[in-house]
């Protein structure tokens, strides 16, 4: 037998083999990219001497598989709350803050959602607070009242009320309301039921109103503003920064 003969047979083995997988994979799925993959697997497997397979395929194969790999990356990117700190943007914050004394690191990643999906004057006051308080560990005269007055002043932005109670009567706000860089009035429900304020980071428990707060002590603790978890479900005042 020629050599032009063997390479005939062998092409109409090949077509014949193929059309084959085809009609199985179109039959068990309804997944057009089955029908490479079943392909690709024979040849892996040794089905199919690699040689056999034209450059035409290859391409469409190939083709194939990146569409579907795109694909995959951009609908599970889409699912995923959690920051990616494999990237280095979200390496380098985290980094910088893990082992402050004044955030846990499992709070970083709130605090990071918070910045990042924050606009304009509520953004600029979380960045603003995140410098006094992790990278300067600022002391600030006064009462926490003291020192968010001065974060927002430094963040050039106002303060408008958005709702307003009394302590300890109420009325309270819906938590649904609140906002990223808003600046709460709430009854510390884990110190005694006294009055208190910070700033509102993000949620860490929605059902149980547990959230990430910034909260000064006051300058005679002699230590910079913490990011602490406080169950704020009776806000009875609210102010938002605003340009």
């Amino acid at each position: 037998m020629d050599v032009s003969t063997f390479n005939m047979k062998n092409k109409v083995r090949f077509s014949a083999f193929k059309k084959h997988l085809i009609n199985r994979s179109t039959h068990n799925s309804k997944s057009g990219s089955v029908k490479g993959l079943s392909l690709a697997v024979a040849v892996m497997l040794g089905g199919l001497p690699s040689s056999l397979l034209h450059a035409d395929d290859l391409a469409n194969l190939i083709r194939q598989k990146s569409q579907n790999s795109s694909y995959s990356s951009s609908s599970m990117g889409s699912y995923n709350s959690t920051p990616n700190f494999g990237l280095p943007g979200t390496t380098s914050f985290y980094q910088n803050y893990a082992s402050a004394p004044n955030i846990k690191a499992e709070h970083i990643d709130t605090l990071y959602r918070a910045e990042q999906n924050s606009m304009g004057a509520s953004q600029q006051v979380l960045r603003t607070v995140r410098k006094m308080a992790l990278d300067n560990k600022e002391i600030i005269k006064g009462s926490c009242w003291d020192y968010l007055n001065a974060a927002f002043n430094r963040a050039g932005v106002k303060k408008d009320t958005i709702f307003k109670g009394e302590y300890p009567y109420g009325p309270f706000i819906d938590t649904n309301e609140i906002r990223p860089g808003d600046w709460l009035y709430y009854i510390n429900h884990s110190y005694n039921d006294v009055e208190h304020s910070g700033l509102f980071v993000g949620w860490l428990n929605r059902e149980s109103n547990e959230a990430l707060i910034l909260s000064y002590a006051g300058e005679s603790r002699n230590e910079p503003a913490r990011y602490k978890v406080y169950d704020v479900s009776h806000t009875y005042n609210v102010m938002r920064p605003s340009l």
